[in-house]
């Protein structure tokens, strides 16, 4: 795919949530970017930053709850983090869509979901009421729903959790966006739902050439789902490149470690392994590599901060440890 012109473009973007005598680095020299028709995974434990990412990339986070100390973020070529909430309010949905891991917490509980559906549609669209319902209608239908009159005459709370999902993805699609993000859009689903909706996810954003940036904790949805993939530690990137290069030959100690509590990246009868320790405290990161007291492979080299670097000169594939390629296994 070509890497021109990309949806959405981070460029070593840096954020920190001030504290009482400190701060929280949240960010820290973010890249990343995101092609048309192109579906990228950013993987990492609680507390690596995607989801920060993924809140700032469409300015959702609370004005003046944050600061940015360096970089640049760009959608469809404009500044996003200068834009007026005017711009945003036109950006989001009609542009970039976003859903999120509860979709309870994203429809309003007291409003029947055609009220909601139309409300977008017509906001963004500017057509008439029958013209939204009926585009509602076939968007309920786009997502498999057999009965997507009763849904639309639906409260959220008289749904289950994997048809919201389906509103949710279906209000996402709404506008016909160039940019969906997902931020751990199944993991309030059981395992079967799950795949049902990405696999949702996947077909229509095909179908609309829309790039799909899939916030996630499971490597296994992102070995299914994802053309790329970016692995986030302590607010950094510290592995990329394409899934399957990624998935089959990992070049950070930190991902390999994340692959290995995968079932299938195990031996039948044996345990499944686990990462030591725990993230470090973002107010106070060592100076050094982040995951250095967490790795296996720590050297005294691992006293000074690894930059991301490209792997036998490959831009797209990049991995930030000082471990010799050739070495780790």
């Amino acid at each position: 795919m070509s890497t021109c012109n990309p949806v959405l473009a981070i460029d070593n973007l840096s954020l920190e949530f001030p504290a009482y005598k400190s701060s929280v680095k949240a960010l820290n020299g973010v890249s990343l970017h995101v092609n048309p028709g192109e579906i990228v995974g950013v993987v990492g434990e609680s507390g690596s930053g995607k989801s920060v990412t993924a809140m700032l990339s469409m300015r959702l986070l609370p004005e003046r709850s944050y600061r940015i100390t360096s970089g640049s973020l760009s959608m469809l070529n404009r500044d996003m983090l200068s834009a007026p909430e005017k711009d945003l309010l036109k950006i989001r949905g009609r542009d970039a869509a976003m859903i999120f891991q509860e979709p309870m917490t994203a429809l309003n509980p007291t409003r029947r979901i055609g009220r909601q559906m139309l409300d977008v549609i017509i906001h963004h669209q500017k057509i008439s009421a029958s013209a939204a319902h009926a585009k509602a209608i076939a968007l309920l239908r786009d997502m498999h729903i057999a009965s997507p009159e009763q849904v639309l005459e639906s409260y959220p709370f008289e749904l289950s959790g994997g048809m919201r999902q389906r509103v949710m993805i279906a209000l996402a699609f709404s506008c016909e966006p160039q940019l969906l993000i997902a931020d751990e859009p199944t993991t309030a689903l059981d395992v079967t739902v799950q795949r049902q909706v990405l696999l949702l996810l996947r077909e229509k954003a095909r179908q609309k050439g829309t790039a799909i940036l899939l916030i996630t904790h499971d490597m296994a949805l992102v070995s299914q789902f994802c053309d790329r993939v970016y692995v986030m530690y302590t607010g950094a990137v510290v592995e990329q490149g394409l899934t399957a290069e990624v998935m089959s030959n990992p070049r950070h100690p930190y991902t390999q470690g994340l692959l290995s509590g995968l079932p299938e990246m195990v031996e039948p009868g044996q345990p499944l392994m686990t990462i030591p320790g725990q993230v470090p405290n973002l107010s106070q990161l060592p100076t050094g590599c982040t995951f250095a007291e967490r790795c296996t492979h720590a050297m005294p080299v691992c006293a000074k901060r690894p930059v991301l670097t490209a792997i036998h000169h490959d831009e797209q594939r990049k991995s930030a440890c000082w471990l010799p390629q050739e070495e780790l296994s």
